[in-house]
This record gives structure tokens, C-alpha cells and sequence, in this order.
């Protein structure tokens, strides 16, 4: 179940840095975020999706790699999205 465009608009909307920015890590993280809030509903109801998963695996490993990066480049925009989007770090 892919996320509407709305709901990704609206994302891209609330964390981009300039009124063009849709690749920015911010949006990326943002993003991978609502994808892996998404799945993991999505596993409370199908706990036997062992594919489906893996792929979740896969997102939160690239969500972890762009918030390490982040933090590395723009230590305050880390701390910023890590408040904004509710992860624990």
C-alpha cells in the first residue's frame, strides 16, 4: 500500500528546506519515516509478511544512514528533525 501523494505533498511540505527542495536528507528521512510508520501497521494486522519484512528492514537501515550523515554535516537540522518527527536518539 504505496503512500497517496497528498500525504507525501504535505510531508515534503513540512520538512523542506527551500521552496524547491524535495531531495534534501530532511525530506528523505521525513519521508522514509511515513513509509516505515505505514509498514509497521501494516504488521500489526499481517505478522506472517516475513518479505514485506525484510523490506521494512531496509527502510529503517537507509533512514539510520541518512540520519547518521546529517548529524555528521548539520549537527542542529539533526536535532531538529529528530524532535519534529518523534525518533529517539
Amino acid at each position: 500500500m504505496p503512500t497517496s501523494t497528498a500525504a507525501k505533498t504535505t510531508t515534503i511540505a513540512a520538512n523542506r528546506r527551500h521552496e524547491h527542495d524535495t531531495g534534501s536528507p530532511q525530506v528523505q528521512i521525513a519521508l522514509l519515516t511515513q513509509r516505515i510508520n505505514t509498514l509497521q501497521s501494516h504488521f500489526k494486522t499481517n505478522r506472517k509478511d516475513h518479505a514485506g519484512r525484510r523490506g521494512l528492514l531496509l527502510l529503517v537501515g537507509q533512514r539510520n544512514r541518512l540520519l547518521r550523515y546529517l548529524a555528521r554535516v548539520d549537527r542542529t537540522g539533526y536535532t531538529d528533525l529528530i524532535k519534529k518527527l518523534g525518533l529517539r536518539k
